[in-house]
């Protein structure tokens, strides 16, 4: 039997790999001599540096940066030599866990640290980059970022602007004169699942703006402010579009990376897998074992689960799922290429003895190992 395993981080509990390694335990305690391919999975969310820097052959860096509110953080990304490609996550530098709910305010928050992490990769010869941009504390437009990067935003005076959503009013100038040159030689991939435009009210101020600690004051002048800052960017770049689907994505950054470092947005899930080349994988296994955290009704929106099945169902294979909990909607996954899925929870306990790494991988082991008994007792072999 060839099983080929990709499964999600259990969040806050095993990441995608430990999970990977304890479901294939648990096949090895039925099918001794199974072939089983435990690939990495995430979504372009939190996870995926680790998923695909460790599961493709590459390397964590860690590199002091500036964080959403401007005091020093050490951010994880990583690197694959092999292709000189760079794994970044904003939320390493700029995201909303790493401040507290009091200091919430999207006016300070800024992405000047994400900038720091591609200008450490680029001179650490990285010329490809994929970059997850969820989870963030900004709504900045990406102004810090591209601050980082060298591009110059000046207000009447010809002096820099602040850094923040509050430095947007002030921009009146832009410059790209000392823009890193190496940036010419950079591609860009983003990891982008939402469709909200920069402005308006389906855009990044208005939608998710009050998360960040806006008030609806400060959602109508960040609103003006990007509206301006994305008028001043056409200008320079033709081909910038503030109604693009996903230019609003982490406050902003979508539309940063889209207009000045002619970025692609795509699919979280669509990025890891043509990545990780999981069909190569699938296309001659028997069968495929995927999941996540959480089962529900939401998965089949492009999580990561359904990714996986929807190429496993490509070539015919059967797909079972598992996952730390799953809710009464989560029958949908059955519509959408998962044939079948467990919760491994064996008992009723606390929240936190259920993500305990350790208990959670003993549950994940057994669970496995009752499914395939299973599969054995039916011609599975």
């Amino acid at each position: 039997m060839k099983v080929v395993v990709a499964i999600d981080s259990l969040k806050g509990s095993l990441s995608s790999l430990e999970a990977g390694s304890a479901i294939s335990e648990g096949i090895h305690k039925v099918y001794k001599n199974a072939d089983v391919v435990v690939r990495p999975l995430a979504d372009g969310g939190e996870g995926t540096v680790e998923a695909l820097a460790l599961g493709m052959g590459g390397r964590l860096e860690k590199v002091i940066v500036t964080g959403p509110l401007s005091s020093k953080v050490e951010a994880t990304y990583g690197i694959i030599d092999s292709s000189k490609t760079a794994i970044v996550e904003m939320s390493a530098a700029a995201g909303i866990t790493l401040i507290s709910e009091e200091e919430r305010n999207p006016l300070e928050t800024t992405t000047y640290g994400v900038g720091e992490i591609i200008k450490d990769a680029i001179l650490k010869g990285c010329r490809s980059f994929i970059v997850g941009i969820g989870g963030s504390a900004t709504n900045d437009g990406g102004l810090g970022m591209l601050q980082a990067l060298g591009f110059e935003f000046l207000d009447g005076n010809g002096n820099p602007v602040a850094l923040g959503a509050k430095g947007l009013k002030d921009i009146e100038k832009l410059n790209d004169e000392n823009v890193i040159p190496e940036l010419k030689e950079c591609h860009f991939k983003v990891a982008c699942d939402v469709t909200n435009t920069l402005c308006g009210e389906q855009g990044c101020s208005a939608i998710f703006g009050p998360q960040k600690g806006a008030t609806p004051t400060m959602i109508m002048q960040m609103d003006k402010w990007l509206a301006y800052y994305a008028h001043l960017t056409k200008e320079k770049y033709p081909a910038s579009d503030m109604n693009y689907p996903g230019t609003g994505a982490a406050g902003g950054l979508g539309f940063a990376f889209r207009s000045y470092l002619n970025a692609t947005l795509e699919s979280g899930i669509k990025i890891v897998l043509d990545e990780t080349k999981l069909e190569e994988y699938v296309k001659d296994s028997d069968m495929v074992v995927t999941g996540e955290g959480r089962l529900d009704g939401q998965t089949v929106f492009g999580k990561a689960p359904i990714g996986v099945a929807r190429i496993a169902k490509k070539y015919g294979k059967p797909v079972i799922a598992f996952s730390g909990c799953v809710t009464e909607d989560a029958t949908l996954c059955n519509q959408h290429g998962i044939d079948a899925f467990f919760p491994i929870l064996r008992g009723v306990v606390s929240l936190s003895e259920a993500m305990n790494p350790e208990n959670a991988r003993k549950n994940m082991i057994a669970t496995v190992e009752q499914t395939f008994r299973l599969i054995s007792l039916y011609g599975g072999k």
